[in-house]
């Protein structure tokens, strides 16, 4: 199996599961801001936002996963 491409593939992966997880961090913090101001509401509703980032982070992990996988096979 040709596996030059695998060793970048990952990097990509893990790359974007830091941008993925970090913008879900800011998000986070926006959120707890809102609460602590006594917009509770306000502060769940922009933390939805974060769910599909983290499922992105997660699946992205699975395939650097895979991806390490292949490269010991």
């Amino acid at each position: 199996m040709d596996v030059q491409w695998i060793e970048p593939a990952i990097t990509a992966c893990l790359k974007n599961v830091h941008a993925k997880l970090k913008e879900a961090e800011q998000i986070a913090r926006a959120a707890a801001a809102c609460a602590e101001m006594g917009s509770v509401s306000e502060g769940v509703r922009v933390s939805m936002e974060i769910e599909q980032l983290i499922y992105d982070a997660g699946r992205l992990q699975d395939a650097a996963s895979l991806f390490r996988t292949l490269l010991r096979t």
